[in-house]
């Protein structure tokens, strides 16, 4: 049985409590807020999942927190707090540390020392792009390995869903403002929280064979709203190392939302269609001249984090041999690159310009060629 530690016993927390739960492990939870812990278990807990769990021990974060005894460290944290804790984590040597999207703040900081001391350290880091490791993107892949579209030309990712959905999830908040969310800065606003459909494209062209995103050129709408500042609409057109183009839209307007990524070949198309209906997602497999294929996929939100948490257990049950281990789709170097697009995109239109990334120096703004 694995014995996981969580910081943060918001929203994602108690996902991951839950999930974790569900694969039969013992679970903590920290928090520096004792009002928090409570939330959990009287309200949120209880309300999305029918009861408390006994078996869930709640610890104020600080020197008397539990350390130096988990299989697997999880850190669903606002993005500003991740990499401090995820630095900290690293301390206590645990199998595993698994950090919420997205990885930190546009700004990039610690991001590099996070990177060279995770490939220095025989723990396995993680973030948090669930959707890449669940069973419709696993399904997808399967698809277009079958050569049922040929050769793909463009990719497009959509996230585009209106926030008061995270609102409702988060009723303790009054709105953007009283959260990371409402600060772009702070690893917020479209670009940040609906990073899911970054790294979803980068993913699927990783999956095609065209490598990463080498070229950026972005359209960002900030909002201010009180002392909130935020990006309401991101959107990007890419370029991949190998050629690949196409666009990824996020947004915090959308209602009803809309979660698709399309990869267009040379003889048809695959369309996945995230939360499709209310049992869950689907793939369209359109090809001129024959009837569309639909693949519905059942799913409910917490298979979201169960499938996550599965992922992450058969990578550490994998060979101690690092030569032997096969890179993860959730890995950090792939949270990295993540977060290179975003700050790409920031620069994009603050600059009114393509940006270029140069990963020969680092997850570190130099990459997109500004100072640090």
């Amino acid at each position: 049985m694995l014995r996981v530690k969580i910081y943060g016993a918001g929203s994602i927390g108690n996902h991951l409590a839950h999930a974790a739960r569900r694969l039969g492990w013992s679970v903590a939870v920290c928090d520096v807020s004792a009002a928090a812990l409570a939330r959990m278990k009287k309200e949120i807990y209880p309300q999305r999942y029918g009861q408390w769990d006994e078996a869930i021990a709640l610890h104020e974060a600080g020197p008397n927190e539990p350390r130096g005894d988990f299989h697997l460290i999880l850190i669903g944290t606002p993005p500003d707090h991740h990499v401090p804790l995820a630095l900290r984590a690293l301390e206590e040597r645990p199998r595993g540390i698994l950090i919420e999207k997205p990885l930190c703040t546009p700004a990039l900081e610690g991001a590099e020392e996070l990177h060279r001391r995770a490939a220095n350290s025989s723990t396995r880091v993680f973030v948090g792009y669930d959707h890449v490791v669940g069973k419709a993107v696993r399904k997808i892949e399967d698809l277009y390995r079958e050569g049922l579209i040929g050769d793909v030309d463009t990719l497009d990712v959509e996230f585009r869903e209106h926030w008061s959905g995270i609102f409702r999830a988060h009723p303790w908040l009054s709105g953007p403002e009283d959260t990371y969310l409402g600060y772009w800065r702070r690893g917020g606003g479209a670009s940040g929280e609906h990073s899911h459909a970054i790294n979803l494209w980068q993913h699927l062209a990783h999956v095609v064979g065209k490598g990463r995103v080498a070229d950026v050129d972005a359209m960002l709408q900030y909002c201010r709203q009180g002392q909130a500042e935020y990006d309401s609409v991101c959107l990007l057109n890419l370029r991949s190392e190998g050629g690949l183009v196409g666009r990824v839209v996020q947004d915090v307007v959308t209602l009803p939302p809309v979660k698709r990524a399309c990869l267009q070949g040379t003889r048809g198309r695959l369309e996945l269609l995230l939360n499709a209906s209310p049992e869950g997602d689907a793939i369209h497999c359109r090809i001129p001249g024959r009837d569309d294929q639909v693949h519905a996929i059942p799913k409910t939100r917490p298979d979201d984090f169960i499938e996550e948490l599965r992922h992450i257990e058969t990578c550490l049950e994998g060979p101690d041999d690092a030569s032997l281990i096969r890179p993860s789709p959730i890995g950090v170097e792939r949270g990295l690159d993540t977060m290179l697009v975003v700050a790409a995109a920031h620069a994009s239109e603050a600059g009114g310009r393509r940006v270029s990334i140069d990963y020969s120096k680092g997850c570190t703004l130099a990459a997109i060629g500004r100072k640090p």
